[in-house]
């Protein structure tokens, strides 16, 4: 195929190319009444993921901490809970009130969520009221600041956040005096450190276990140093997607005695190509698509579907995601209501086709979407609101 100009096409091998199309077709009568572009999950799918995660944690739920800033659905929440989870991270106060009913809903009185974002003036008020609701769910928060513990209502716990080297939050690591006032002025409600190692995710993959290796032998440093001042560290919460799985291979963290060392990835429920490309080494299953459909030909070699950037995120560059069971299709730079795909080879889809997408990165995506198709096992389970999407705004007098 030829056109007057060219698009840029960037091909990507990945195991996603094994991936089959009619694995996350819609049922044709549903598919009829489906305004796209609309978020699929599929909840077998995200089963299957959170079953090979806890495999990857030594078949111990209990070793990870999964943030719900992916998931952001509440029944989705309890396919987790279901499968032995207990504790969890979030970052926004809708997501932990959310979270804290669910667990509720769930019968559960031993669910833990640590808000793992700097919370200042009313959102901290807020969690506050949320813990005072939900009992039965401890929260904590994170604290970067000795004086700011006067603030964190009494009825939250307090992890220090400690910065790794991401430079986005944190008490450098080499401030161990700073970081040795928080667990003081916190006292009896000092739970541990939060130290979020994402700055990872640009370094090789043949490099990054031994960096990841020398920041964990750091933090056991800062531990022995709270310890030694008196401070028992229940617990040390470390690695999001880009690096549980050498936080989980370094062999310190199964020697601590006492503390319980959790890792916290999320993104790995539903999935997403960076994950895929980044990390080779999982093993999972795209569990959360944006269906959509060919709206236009706009050259020989050019589709283009009504998927753009109001629907899926465009946040990781270029291509922004990959189109199941069709790799010839190449997504382009996307703008607003539209998603141009370059026709690498064969025929060009007729207007009409429906297409599934796998966003490059999921996490957005999600937050982008009100609703969400509840699929299972190829049966439409439920349409609902992806209520924990966006951000509360007011703080009730």
């Amino acid at each position: 195929m030829s056109s007057g100009v060219e698009p840029a096409v960037q091909r990507i091998a990945t195991r996603f190319e094994t991936l089959r199309e009619s694995d996350y077709a819609l049922p044709d009568d549903f598919a009829r009444r489906v305004l796209s572009p609309a978020l699929v999950v599929h909840l077998d799918k995200v089963r299957d993921n959170l079953r090979r995660v806890i495999d990857y944690a030594g078949a111990d739920a209990d070793r990870w901490r999964p943030h719900v800033k992916t998931t952001k659905i509440p029944q989705v929440f309890a396919e987790m809970a279901r499968m032995g989870v207990r504790n969890f991270k979030c970052s926004t106060t809708r997501e932990a009130a959310l979270l804290a009913d669910a667990l509720r809903q769930a019968g559960l009185e031993d669910g833990d969520s640590l808000l793992a974002y700097p919370l200042v003036g009313p959102a901290l008020v807020r969690l506050g009221r949320i813990a005072e609701e939900h009992p039965e769910t401890r929260l904590s928060v994170l604290c970067e600041e000795p004086a700011r513990v006067t603030e964190i209502a009494p009825q939250l716990s307090v992890f220090v956040d400690i910065n790794p080297g991401m430079n986005r939050t944190g008490i450098p690591m080499a401030e161990t005096e700073e970081i040795l006032a928080v667990a003081r002025a916190a006292g009896e409600r000092f739970r541990g450190v939060h130290f979020y190692d994402g700055h990872l995710w640009d370094v090789a993959r043949a490099d990054r276990g031994q960096a990841a290796f020398e920041g964990y032998d750091r933090l056991l440093e800062l531990v022995s140093a709270l310890e030694s001042a008196g401070h028992s560290v229940p617990e040390i919460i470390t690695s999001g997607t880009p690096t549980f799985l050498q936080a989980l291979a370094f062999e310190r963290f199964a020697e601590l005695g006492e503390t319980r060392h959790r890792v916290s990835p999320g993104t790995v429920v539903y999935h997403d190509l960076n994950s895929e490309q980044g990390n080779p080494d999982l093993v999972l299953t795209p569990a959360a698509t944006v269906f959509t459909r060919v709206v236009s030909h706009p050259s020989a070699a050019l589709v283009t579907c009504d998927a753009g950037v109001k629907s899926i995120a465009a946040d990781s560059g270029d291509p922004c995601a990959f189109v199941i069971g069709r790799p010839q299709l190449v997504a382009q730079p996307p703008s607003e209501e539209h998603l141009p795909l370059h026709v690498t080879s064969g025929e060009r889809p007729t207007r009409g086709t429906p297409l599934h997408l796998v966003p490059t990165h999921v996490c957005p995506t999600v937050n982008l979407a009100e609703q969400a198709v509840l699929m299972d096992a190829g049966v439409v389970q439920d349409v609902v609101r992806v209520s924990a999407r966006a951000h509360e705004l007011l703080l009730d007098e």
